[in-house]
Protein backbone atom coordinates (compact mmCIF):
# COMPACT_ATOMS: atom_id res chain seq x y z
CA UNK A 1 0.00 0.00 0.00
CA UNK A 2 2.72 2.54 -1.18
CA UNK A 3 0.19 5.20 -2.57
CA UNK A 4 -3.15 6.92 -1.32
CA UNK A 5 -5.01 4.12 -3.71
CA UNK A 6 -4.22 1.26 -1.95
CA UNK A 7 -4.56 2.23 1.19
CA UNK A 8 -8.18 2.95 0.69
CA UNK A 9 -8.79 0.02 -1.18
CA UNK A 10 -7.50 -1.23 2.38
CA UNK A 11 -9.28 0.67 4.34
CA UNK A 12 -12.45 -0.96 3.13
CA UNK A 13 -11.01 -4.70 3.12
CA UNK A 14 -9.95 -3.67 6.79
CA UNK A 15 -12.90 -2.41 8.15
CA UNK A 16 -15.11 -4.65 6.98
CA UNK A 17 -14.01 -7.98 6.62
CA UNK A 18 -10.63 -8.13 8.89
CA UNK A 19 -11.05 -5.89 12.06
CA UNK A 20 -14.13 -5.26 13.99
CA UNK A 21 -13.68 -1.36 15.02
CA UNK A 22 -17.15 -1.71 17.24
CA UNK A 23 -14.96 -4.16 19.34
CA UNK A 24 -12.08 -2.07 19.51
CA UNK A 25 -14.01 1.13 20.64
CA UNK A 26 -16.34 -1.16 23.68
CA UNK A 27 -14.89 -5.09 24.58
CA UNK A 28 -11.49 -5.29 23.23
CA UNK A 29 -9.36 -4.39 25.95
CA UNK A 30 -8.88 -2.43 28.85
CA UNK A 31 -7.86 0.84 26.50
CA UNK A 32 -11.12 0.68 24.36
CA UNK A 33 -12.90 2.05 27.60
CA UNK A 34 -10.35 4.68 28.21
CA UNK A 35 -10.13 6.04 24.77
CA UNK A 36 -13.91 6.17 24.87
CA UNK A 37 -14.06 8.17 28.24
CA UNK A 38 -11.18 10.51 26.98
CA UNK A 39 -12.62 10.89 23.89
CA UNK A 40 -16.33 12.19 25.07
CA UNK A 41 -14.70 14.37 28.12
CA UNK A 42 -12.42 16.10 25.52
CA UNK A 43 -15.27 16.71 23.23
CA UNK A 44 -18.21 16.97 25.52
CA UNK A 45 -16.91 19.42 28.45
CA UNK A 46 -16.05 21.86 25.30
CA UNK A 47 -19.10 21.82 23.00
CA UNK A 48 -22.02 23.91 23.56
CA UNK A 49 -25.47 22.18 24.12
CA UNK A 50 -27.49 21.09 21.13
CA UNK A 51 -24.07 21.32 18.95
CA UNK A 52 -24.43 19.91 15.03
CA UNK A 53 -21.67 17.68 15.12
CA UNK A 54 -20.33 16.54 12.16
CA UNK A 55 -18.43 12.86 12.70
CA UNK A 56 -16.01 12.67 10.02
CA UNK A 57 -14.70 9.22 9.52
CA UNK A 58 -17.02 8.35 12.50
CA UNK A 59 -17.23 4.26 11.86
CA UNK A 60 -19.76 2.39 13.65
CA UNK A 61 -21.09 5.40 15.67
CA UNK A 62 -19.11 4.66 19.41
CA UNK A 63 -18.62 8.37 19.53
CA UNK A 64 -21.49 9.51 17.79
CA UNK A 65 -24.67 7.69 19.42
CA UNK A 66 -23.57 9.18 22.93
CA UNK A 67 -23.16 13.00 21.89
CA UNK A 68 -26.60 12.41 19.66
CA UNK A 69 -27.85 11.15 23.51
CA UNK A 70 -26.75 14.06 25.02
CA UNK A 71 -28.88 16.38 22.95
CA UNK A 72 -26.22 17.03 19.85
CA UNK A 73 -27.02 16.47 16.39
CA UNK A 74 -25.14 14.55 14.72
CA UNK A 75 -24.05 13.97 11.13
CA UNK A 76 -21.56 10.69 10.76
CA UNK A 77 -19.85 10.46 7.58
CA UNK A 78 -17.25 7.33 6.78
CA UNK A 79 -15.80 5.61 3.47
CA UNK A 80 -16.54 2.06 4.80
CA UNK A 81 -20.97 0.99 3.70
CA UNK A 82 -20.25 -1.96 6.48
CA UNK A 83 -19.56 0.64 9.02
CA UNK A 84 -22.07 3.23 7.86
CA UNK A 85 -24.53 0.54 8.13
CA UNK A 86 -23.43 -0.30 11.71
CA UNK A 87 -23.88 2.86 13.05
CA UNK A 88 -27.63 3.85 10.78
CA UNK A 89 -28.53 0.76 13.62
CA UNK A 90 -28.68 3.41 16.67
CA UNK A 91 -31.38 5.46 15.18
CA UNK A 92 -30.77 9.02 17.30
CA UNK A 93 -28.70 10.30 13.94
CA UNK A 94 -27.66 10.49 10.50
CA UNK A 95 -24.92 8.18 8.80
CA UNK A 96 -23.75 7.87 5.21
CA UNK A 97 -21.16 7.09 3.05
CA UNK A 98 -18.40 10.09 2.31
CA UNK A 99 -14.58 11.26 2.01
CA UNK A 100 -12.99 13.13 4.17
CA UNK A 101 -11.24 15.10 1.45
CA UNK A 102 -14.45 15.99 0.03
CA UNK A 103 -17.88 16.65 1.82
CA UNK A 104 -21.01 17.27 0.38
CA UNK A 105 -22.18 19.83 3.13
CA UNK A 106 -22.64 23.35 2.59
CA UNK A 107 -20.29 26.16 4.18
CA UNK A 108 -21.08 27.28 8.13
CA UNK A 109 -23.10 23.68 8.31
CA UNK A 110 -21.66 22.53 11.85
CA UNK A 111 -20.41 23.98 15.35
CA UNK A 112 -18.42 20.90 15.78
CA UNK A 113 -16.20 18.75 13.29
CA UNK A 114 -14.60 15.36 14.97
CA UNK A 115 -11.82 13.74 12.32
CA UNK A 116 -11.22 10.57 14.50
CA UNK A 117 -9.51 8.02 11.58
CA UNK A 118 -8.61 10.36 8.17
CA UNK A 119 -5.46 12.09 8.97
CA UNK A 120 -3.62 8.94 10.18
CA UNK A 121 -5.38 6.47 6.98
CA UNK A 122 -4.23 9.79 4.37
CA UNK A 123 -0.54 9.46 3.33
CA UNK A 124 0.09 12.86 1.47
CA UNK A 125 0.43 15.71 3.81
CA UNK A 126 -1.74 17.72 0.71
CA UNK A 127 -4.93 14.78 1.65
CA UNK A 128 -4.41 15.67 5.27
CA UNK A 129 -4.69 19.59 4.61
CA UNK A 130 -7.91 18.82 2.09
CA UNK A 131 -9.54 17.14 4.78
CA UNK A 132 -8.83 19.29 7.56
CA UNK A 133 -9.78 22.57 4.75
CA UNK A 134 -13.44 20.83 3.98
CA UNK A 135 -13.83 20.35 7.96
CA UNK A 136 -12.91 24.03 8.60
CA UNK A 137 -14.92 24.64 5.70
CA UNK A 138 -17.80 23.64 6.48
CA UNK A 139 -18.02 24.66 10.43
CA UNK A 140 -19.22 27.82 11.41
CA UNK A 141 -16.75 30.54 12.82
CA UNK A 142 -15.40 30.05 16.43
CA UNK A 143 -16.59 26.62 15.92
CA UNK A 144 -14.99 23.25 16.97
CA UNK A 145 -12.33 20.52 15.08
CA UNK A 146 -11.59 17.91 17.48
CA UNK A 147 -8.87 15.75 14.96
CA UNK A 148 -6.95 12.51 16.37
CA UNK A 149 -3.99 11.01 14.97
CA UNK A 150 -1.44 8.19 16.06
CA UNK A 151 2.07 8.92 17.28
CA UNK A 152 5.21 7.82 15.70
CA UNK A 153 6.65 6.98 19.18
CA UNK A 154 3.97 4.45 20.45
CA UNK A 155 3.32 2.78 16.60
CA UNK A 156 7.08 2.25 16.84
CA UNK A 157 6.61 0.46 20.13
CA UNK A 158 3.55 -1.45 18.77
CA UNK A 159 5.96 -3.06 15.80
CA UNK A 160 8.64 -2.90 18.30
CA UNK A 161 6.65 -5.68 21.04
CA UNK A 162 7.92 -8.75 21.78
CA UNK A 163 10.56 -8.56 19.47
CA UNK A 164 14.78 -7.60 19.98
CA UNK A 165 15.89 -5.16 17.95
CA UNK A 166 18.36 -6.08 15.36
CA UNK A 167 21.09 -4.32 14.70
CA UNK A 168 21.49 -2.07 12.93
CA UNK A 169 17.61 -0.76 12.84
CA UNK A 170 16.04 -1.91 9.89
CA UNK A 171 15.16 1.36 7.41
CA UNK A 172 11.76 1.06 8.04
CA UNK A 173 11.73 1.79 11.76
CA UNK A 174 13.88 4.72 11.21
CA UNK A 175 11.51 5.89 8.38
CA UNK A 176 8.75 5.67 10.41
CA UNK A 177 11.02 7.76 13.58
CA UNK A 178 12.18 10.00 11.21
CA UNK A 179 9.30 10.91 8.77
CA UNK A 180 5.89 9.17 9.87
CA UNK A 181 5.82 6.78 6.84
CA UNK A 182 4.99 3.29 7.40
CA UNK A 183 6.54 0.33 7.32
CA UNK A 184 5.31 -1.93 4.14
CA UNK A 185 3.51 -5.22 4.50
CA UNK A 186 1.33 -3.89 7.60
CA UNK A 187 -2.05 -5.29 8.02
CA UNK A 188 -2.90 -1.89 8.96
CA UNK A 189 -3.90 0.88 6.45
CA UNK A 190 -1.81 3.20 7.94
CA UNK A 191 -0.90 6.32 5.74
CA UNK A 192 0.86 8.57 8.58
CA UNK A 193 1.93 8.79 11.51
CA UNK A 194 2.56 12.11 13.39
CA UNK A 195 4.40 13.90 16.30
CA UNK A 196 2.38 16.13 17.88
CA UNK A 197 4.02 19.34 17.08
CA UNK A 198 3.42 18.09 13.37
CA UNK A 199 -0.08 17.58 13.76
CA UNK A 200 -0.40 21.13 15.27
CA UNK A 201 1.52 22.65 11.99
CA UNK A 202 -1.39 20.91 10.20
CA UNK A 203 -3.95 22.38 11.94
CA UNK A 204 -2.58 26.02 12.19
CA UNK A 205 -1.86 25.45 8.03
CA UNK A 206 -5.22 25.17 7.69
CA UNK A 207 -6.33 28.24 9.70
CA UNK A 208 -7.52 26.64 12.89
CA UNK A 209 -6.35 29.07 16.49
CA UNK A 210 -5.81 28.17 19.66
CA UNK A 211 -4.97 24.70 19.22
CA UNK A 212 -4.74 22.79 21.89
CA UNK A 213 -2.42 19.44 21.87
CA UNK A 214 -3.29 16.07 24.41
CA UNK A 215 -3.02 13.03 24.64
CA UNK A 216 -6.12 10.70 25.10
CA UNK A 217 -5.04 7.71 26.61
CA UNK A 218 -1.50 8.66 28.12
CA UNK A 219 1.28 7.35 29.15
CA UNK A 220 -0.92 3.86 30.41
CA UNK A 221 -3.07 3.56 27.36
CA UNK A 222 -0.59 1.05 25.30
CA UNK A 223 -0.18 -1.43 28.49
CA UNK A 224 -3.95 -1.51 28.76
CA UNK A 225 -4.10 -2.72 25.12
CA UNK A 226 -2.64 -5.62 26.26
CA UNK A 227 -5.49 -6.42 29.53
CA UNK A 228 -9.06 -7.39 29.09
CA UNK A 229 -11.47 -4.02 30.77
CA UNK A 230 -10.95 -3.53 34.59
CA UNK A 231 -12.13 -0.38 36.02
CA UNK A 232 -9.57 0.19 38.53
CA UNK A 233 -6.44 0.45 36.02
CA UNK A 234 -9.11 2.24 34.41
CA UNK A 235 -9.45 4.97 37.01
CA UNK A 236 -5.46 5.07 37.46
CA UNK A 237 -5.07 5.55 34.11
CA UNK A 238 -7.52 8.30 33.64
CA UNK A 239 -5.97 10.05 36.72
CA UNK A 240 -2.43 9.99 34.92
CA UNK A 241 -3.58 11.24 31.85
CA UNK A 242 -5.86 14.02 33.31
CA UNK A 243 -3.00 15.23 34.44
CA UNK A 244 0.11 14.31 31.98
CA UNK A 245 -2.37 15.09 28.61
CA UNK A 246 -0.85 18.22 27.82
CA UNK A 247 2.83 17.78 28.30
CA UNK A 248 5.07 17.93 25.76
CA UNK A 249 6.97 14.84 25.05
CA UNK A 250 4.76 13.26 27.51
CA UNK A 251 1.51 13.65 25.24
CA UNK A 252 3.19 11.94 22.46
CA UNK A 253 3.17 8.65 24.60
CA UNK A 254 -0.10 7.23 24.24
CA UNK A 255 -1.79 5.49 21.90
CA UNK A 256 -3.97 8.46 20.18
CA UNK A 257 -3.19 12.16 20.01
CA UNK A 258 -5.92 14.53 19.80
CA UNK A 259 -5.72 18.27 18.18
CA UNK A 260 -8.15 20.73 18.86
CA UNK A 261 -8.90 23.95 17.00
CA UNK A 262 -11.10 26.76 16.74
CA UNK A 263 -12.31 28.12 13.20
CA UNK A 264 -11.91 31.91 12.43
Amino acid sequence: MDDQAGIDAGIQQYYSSVFDEDARLTTRSAQSALEFVRVQELVGTRIAAGSRVLDIGGATGIHAGPLAAAGHHVTLVDPVEEQVAKARRHGTFHAEVGDARQLRFADNSFEVALLFGPLYHLREAGDRRKALSEAARVVVPGGWIFAAAIPRFIHHAAVSLGKTPPTPYPQAWIDVLESGTPAPGGRFPAGHFHTAEELEAELDAAGLKHIELHAIEGPAGFALEQLPADDALLQAALTLVRRTAHLPGIRDMTNHLMAIGRVY
